[in-house]
Order: structure tokens, then C-alpha cells, then sequence
């Protein structure tokens, strides 16, 4: 537990202002950066790579008269060098002190890391000579002790970047401070397996499909070739003439139910014309909307942006 229930809290932290404090850490490459998004989004104060030594200093500022500061996350990991075995004796001051806090712990699988590394071509905090798999060895070592004191765990392999976002929130975040509903929009084909983790999903196959007119085929459904074909028999139109009043009836019900996140997957065939050409309507219309925050999303395009 990260809590200490059984400790006489000190002086003046019973009635301390901080109403949830985050610690995240873990390994580099398991999206750290990614899960402070998530609570800097939901108006926590968020502070990245801080040494252990400073979080005890940075709450007593928190707890001050004064302060503003309700939720907080900070960001603690092995980037701290030889400060960070330090981290267990900081969370045992903060929780003998009576002061409330989560660990969140996020980890990948050695070879998911590696990916991740080469495709920005960082090197490891943790390996000066620019070796991935050694730098990755010498922090599982450093971070492994607080694998055991953490209130979640988190595995990001094979986790999207929004994917990772809606789990975070839907597990660490109270329904007061999702403000917003986060709401993913995804095209996929299916020709290369079902989207992943959808809580509503479309299937737009009986669209008329672009894939078999060669001077079409190369491109997407952000053309406006492809959109007026898969518009031309006025089957597009009244899709959006029931689809959209679904949309508008079901955003604010799951708002009122208390959850945070919401992916609309819409597939057809290969992912690439019909899905994408609704997907991109989709997001232009409740682009404008001040309720939720959308993200898009389209997995066998080969673009995204």
C-alpha cells in the first residue's frame, strides 16, 4: 500500500489542501511522458523528471497556506542517477508524515523498448554508449523495488499512444476530473484484423468501394476523388443522417455514466478509402465541440498526424 492509514498524521496534514498525489515512474520507453499528458490534461500539477530527494520539499510547498494546488503528479525515475535508490525512503517519509499517495509503475517488454528507441533515436538515459539493451538492464534494476509498492502496473506493450491514455485515465483518474470525454476516432480495415479495445464500432463495407477503380486505388479517403465515388449513390449521406444523432444521443450518456474515454472504430475492407473518408467527416464535425476531446486515428492508412 502507498498510504500509511495506521500513522498519526503531522502537523497540519490533516487538513492539508493536496487531495490526490501521483507518483509515476518505471522504465523509460513504457510512456511516462504519455501518463503526464493524462493527469496534466485532467488539471493536476505535473512536474517531470524530479529527483526523489525534492518531492518531500515540493509537497511541503503544496501543503503550505496558500497553496492552490488540489491534485498533483510528478515524474520520478532512474534519470535521477544516483539519487533515485532514495525513492523508497522519500515514499516511507511521505507516508509516515500521514500524507496520502499513488504509485503508478508503467513497464514494456524489452523488445517493445527497443522499437520505441530506434524509432526517435534517443538514446537510454541509463546507457551513455548508446546501448539500448544495456541501459535497460542497469534501470530494471534500479526500479525494480518500487514494482512492489505500486498501487497500479502497467504494461504498454503493444499499447497505442491513445490506447495507453484511455486505460490511464479510466484507471487512475476520479470521475470529477474528467471534464472532458476523450474520444478516439480510429479507421481500420478488416482485412487486417478488428480494431482493438472499440466501445462502438461501424462496419461501412456496403459503402462503394474505391479499392477496385485503378485511378483511385493509390489514394485515400481524404481525397475528394475517392469521397464524391463513395458518395455517389447517396448511401454516405444518410449513414451521417443516423449515425450522427446516434453519436449525439450516446456522447453525453457516457459522460453522465462517469467514463472518461470512448473509441468509434469504423471499418471497411482495407482500411484505407471508406473508413477513412468517415472517420475524417466524423472529426470535422465534432471538431468545434467544447464537451469532448477528440483524437484520430487511422491504422492501415499508412499515414496518421
Amino acid at each position: 500500500m502507498s498510504t500509511a492509514q495506521e500513522q498519526e498524521p503531522a502537523s497540519g496534514a490533516a487538513e492539508a489542501p493536496l487531495e490526490d498525489l501521483v507518483v509515476i515512474t518505471g522504465v523509460s520507453g513504457a510512456g511516462k511522458s504519455t501518463a503526464m499528458d493524462v493527469f496534466e490534461d485532467a488539471g493536476y500539477f505535473c512536474v517531470d523528471n524530479l529527483p526523489p530527494e525534492m518531492i518531500s520539499g515540493l509537497v511541503e510547498l503544496f501543503l503550505h497556506e496558500g497553496s492552490k494546488v488540489r491534485r498533483a503528479a510528478v515524474v520520478s525515475d532512474a534519470r535521477g542517477g544516483e539519487y533515485f535508490p532514495q525513492m523508497n525512503a522519500v515514499l516511507d517519509e511521505l507516508a509516515g508524515a500521514g500524507i496520502s499517495f499513488r504509485v503508478l509503475f508503467l513497464d514494456a517488454e524489452e523488445q517493445e523498448i527497443m522499437t520505441r528507441y530506434q524509432e526517435t533515436r534517443r538514446r537510454h538515459p541509463m546507457s551513455p554508449n548508446g546501448s539500448v539493451p544495456e541501459g535497460i538492464a542497469i534501470e530494471r534494476e534500479l526500479v525494480e523495488p518500487l514494482r512492489t509498492r505500486a498501487d497500479l502496473i502497467v504494461d504498454s506493450t503493444g499499447l497505442k499512444a491513445h490506447e495507453l491514455r484511455a486505460k490511464l485515465a479510466d484507471e487512475m483518474l476520479p470521475r470529477a476530473t474528467t471534464a472532458k470525454l476523450a474520444v478516439s476516432l480510429e479507421s481500420f480495415g478488416f482485412k487486417n484484423g478488428p480494431a482493438r479495445d472499440a466501445d462502438l464500432l461501424f462496419d461501412v463495407r456496403f459503402l462503394p468501394n474505391p479499392h477496385y477503380v485503378p485511378e483511385l486505388k493509390p489514394l485515400t479517403g481524404r481525397d475528394p476523388e475517392v469521397l464524391a465515388y463513395v458518395g455517389r449513390d447517396g448511401r454516405l449521406e444518410e449513414l451521417y443522417g443516423r449515425l450522427v444523432p446516434l453519436l449525439d444521443f450516446l456522447l453525453p450518456q457516457y459522460v453522465a455514466e462517469g467514463k472518461s474515454h470512448l473509441t468509434v472504430a469504423v471499418g471497411c475492407t482495407g482500411g484505407r478509402h471508406r473508413s477513412v473518408a468517415v472517420v475524417e467527416e466524423l472529426a470535422a464535425r465534432y471538431a468545434d465541440r467544447d464537451d469532448i476531446v477528440l483524437d484520430v486515428h487511422h491504422r492501415d492508412a499508412g499515414f496518421n498526424d
